[in-house]
């Protein structure tokens, strides 16, 4: 494994954390007693391979339903100073429910302490101020690091980058968990005032946000060869030292393996990925065209600024992905929350186009008079059963 210095912390983060969202029993607190013995065993054999693997960063949330519980089972039996343990709990307007919250996740891990405590989904204002004001949650957090309970304290976003550039640049917090990754490379300036601000930075979901990559279209692995989807998404997220460690969201022990062969690549980076890149903005080019490519995003309304609050931005990126990558699956997956995703994926899909005047809000945009045709053919081609969250599941 791999190490980095996760920020002003100074802790040894491996490159690969062990995220919490994939192998857990269900998505709510259960009994203990109703967790199928099959499923805590492959829990437990998962973090088994992930600490072998020098993979000793283990992160979960208040959030994650029976994650928190049933990692206590099986955290413990190691020696607590080779883990670094995170979890994660959402601000609340009362902060002595938030003390109450993390209470209970370090009830569950059967921890003395967390190294890191994440305010969960700081991702509007409202999240904001609930972590700032005086008595909020953030002072809280500081109350439970100086009792010794939290060594230090970041937070997780879904927000859109000049947000997340608002949080960082309050100083207040270690490090920052985030999106970023080949096909979404937005947060790139979020992650640089990171950097200035000497914060830790984990990228969230790489894999599967980035890409539904543990199953890729023959498309995309043919673009990527000779290295795997997965493998290059690792590659190009690593070859930026101010990226510290990945989330790899493991469901089971095998999962790790795939991202392992990233490690021997990285001191090669310079060289391999040049000619994948360009490959994969050749065929961008070659199915959307030049200029679609070069200037699709240029003065597009946010979803607050558009008629019934379709998230244009959102919709036109999906459709490049599944038009010149075949990432239609992952299209769908992603489309399908808009509407059902609150503030982790805010705005709306393109179903009620008939109805909207889109000419006003599209005036500055080089692609105003296509852009409503894009939006009809992406709903066409993406729409299917709404989709929650996996936490909402």
């Amino acid at each position: 494994m791999l190490y980095r210095r996760f920020g002003r912390t100074e802790l040894q983060m491996p490159v690969f954390s062990c995220g919490g969202m994939r192998y857990q029993y269900k998505w709510e607190d259960v009994n203990p007693s109703d967790v199928p013995a099959d499923n805590q065993a492959n829990l437990e054999a998962t973090i088994r391979r992930a600490v072998e693997l020098g993979i000793n960063h283990i992160e979960t949330a208040r959030g994650y339903g029976s994650s928190e519980m049933q990692l206590g089972k099986i955290l413990p039996k190691f020696p607590r100073e080779q883990l670094i343990v995170q979890t994660k709990v959402s601000p609340t307007a009362d902060a002595n429910e938030f003390r109450q919250k993390f209470a209970t996740s370090l009830n569950y891990l059967q921890l003395d302490y967390v190294d890191l405590l994440g305010l969960h989904g700081i991702n509007n204002a409202e999240f904001l101020e609930h972590s700032l004001r005086p008595g909020g949650c953030l002072d809280v957090a500081k109350q439970l690091q100086a009792e010794g309970k939290v060594r230090f304290i970041g937070f997780s976003t879904h927000g859109a980058t000049d947000f997340i550039l608002e949080v960082i640049n309050t100083n207040e917090f270690d490090y920052v968990n985030l999106h970023w990754y080949y096909i979404n490379q937005w947060n790139w300036s979020a992650i640089t005032a990171a950097k200035n601000h000497d914060m830790g930075v984990f990228i969230i979901s790489p894999s599967n946000k980035g890409g539904l990559l543990y199953n890729p279209p023959p498309k995309l692995v043919d673009l990527c060869a000779p290295l795997s989807p997965m493998v290059f998404n690792d590659l190009f997220c690593l070859s930026h030292s101010q990226v510290h460690t990945l989330s790899l969201g493991a469901a089971k022990p095998q999962d790790f393996d795939e991202h392992l062969k990233t490690l021997e690549l990285l001191d090669q980076a310079s060289e391999i990925l040049p000619p994948i890149l360009a490959r994969l903005e050749e065929e961008a080019i070659a199915t959307l065209g030049e200029d679609w490519v070069k200037t699709w995003q240029t003065n597009l309304p946010t979803w607050q600024e558009t008629p019934g609050e379709i998230n244009i931005r959102m919709v036109l990126w999906l459709w490049n992905l599944a038009t010149a990558y075949d990432l239609v699956e992952y299209g769908k997956m992603r489309y399908n929350l808009l509407g059902n995703g609150s503030h982790w994926f805010p705005g709306n899909k393109a179903d009620k186009l008939a109805g909207l005047d889109l000419k006003q809000c599209l005036a500055q945009s080089p692609h105003a008079d296509k852009i409503p045709q894009i939006l009809a053919q992406a709903h066409n081609m993406l729409v299917g059963e709404e989709v929650k969250r996996l936490s909402q599941s």
